[in-house]
């Protein structure tokens, strides 16, 4: 029997998934739940959710409900004014709620919001996960693990040896020693693995609201692939005009100065692939984040590394062009005439400010790849 309470608490869980749902633009917009999350659960702020609650009068204060009344008399003590002596009010104020959510909410509001068709892994998989396969029969276990079929021939079988089985009247009774279970054994299972590969300008012209808007697309992706793969790794490539592998803290908050070269970066990408991640065994993610600038002569030599190694390698190619006051803009442009705007792994996007978050998410992810 559900309990009323146990009634109460889902029909709360979808009233949040509902106000989650219909905020969800926002949420991605402003980044919402950037450093909120802990584990496989994010907090998240709800200040329009009103929860019900008594509110009671001002018995025996008088106002219209109580006599004739006065013209001019208000009709109840006034709502939101404070103490006439200019002190400090004692009472509590209303606080913004916060409910958790787990990622895998997340990923499946995300999900149905930008209807995000679901992916179709390739490769044998590295990471595994224990798989429980029902394929051996004991004498105990629970009863809902009863094998019927097994549990019957062995009471035919007593009874058979016993002498007690009269074929006229053929009722079999099994008894505790004649009874069956099912059983299991936990097996490791390939998943099919993924990785992905983060790569970004952080040379002068790219500020910290340009960083401030990769990070938090970032993590709307990163919630949607963990959702479509059991395992998932991630790297962090940074570059001015030269490159290198960082941690995830140094990738979102590392600015320096110089020119610009892509190239740099993937080459750096292009080596992480040959040493640890094979093409044949890995869903590989390739996600570039620039404003914009690469120095003359290095457009060449980027396009071949692209034309050549990665976009091959990799199941997307997703280049985000964030506006900057400071970049040109001219590497979109680039690839836009090398490889056209309908190439089947390589899917450009401009992200103008934080409003064009949640567009670019469904132009790098809505391919299902």
């Amino acid at each position: 029997m559900v309990m009323k309470i146990d009634r109460d608490a889902q029909r709360f869980k979808e009233i949040v998934r509902g106000r989650i749902r219909d905020n969800l633009k926002k949420y991605i917009t402003h980044g919402e739940m950037i450093g909120r999350k802990g584990g496989d659960l994010v907090s998240i702020p709800l200040p329009q959710l009103d929860v019900p609650h008594f509110k009671y009068g001002k018995n025996g204060r008088g106002g219209v409900g109580q006599g004739d009344g006065e013209v001019g008399q208000p009709v109840a003590p006034g709502e939101g004014e404070g103490d006439a002596s200019g002190k400090a009010g004692g009472e509590a104020g209303e606080h913004v709620l916060e409910v958790d959510v787990s990622l895998q909410e997340l990923a499946e509001i995300l999900g149905s919001e930008l209807k995000l068709p679901k992916i179709e892994p390739k490769g044998r998989a590295s990471i595994t996960q224990e798989k429980t396969r029902y394929n051996s029969i004991r004498r105990v276990g629970p009863e809902s693990l009863r094998h019927f079929r097994r549990t019957y021939v062995e009471a035919l079988r007593r009874q058979l040896s016993e002498g007690s089985y009269r074929p006229i009247d053929p009722r079999i009774v099994p008894i505790k020693e004649d009874r069956r279970y099912r059983s299991w054994e936990s097996t490791p299972e390939p998943q099919a693995s993924a990785v992905i590969l983060y790569m970004m300008d952080v040379s002068g012209s790219m500020t910290d609201e340009q960083k401030q808007i990769v990070r938090t697309e970032a993590f709307w992706i990163d919630t949607w692939l963990r959702s479509q793969y059991k395992g998932l790794e991630r790297r962090y490539i940074i570059h001015d005009a030269a490159a290198k592998e960082v941690d995830e803290h140094t990738f979102y908050h590392t600015r320096e100065s110089g020119g610009t070269r892509i190239s740099s970066a993937y080459k750096v990408a292009v080596d992480l692939i040959d040493r640890q991640f094979s093409p044949n065994d890995w869903n590989i993610y390739c996600f570039q984040f620039s404003d914009g600038d690469n120095w003359g002569d290095d457009n060449r030599q980027s396009l071949s590394l692209l034309r050549e190694k990665l976009i091959p390698s990799s199941n997307l190619f997703c280049y985000g062009q964030v506006e900057s006051p400071y970049g040109s803009g001219e590497y979109y442009r680039v690839l836009e005439e090398a490889f056209g705007e309908e190439h089947d792994r390589l899917i450009l996007s401009e992200i103008e400010n934080k409003e064009g978050i949640y567009a670019s998410i469904k132009t790098f992810l809505g391919r299902g790849k």
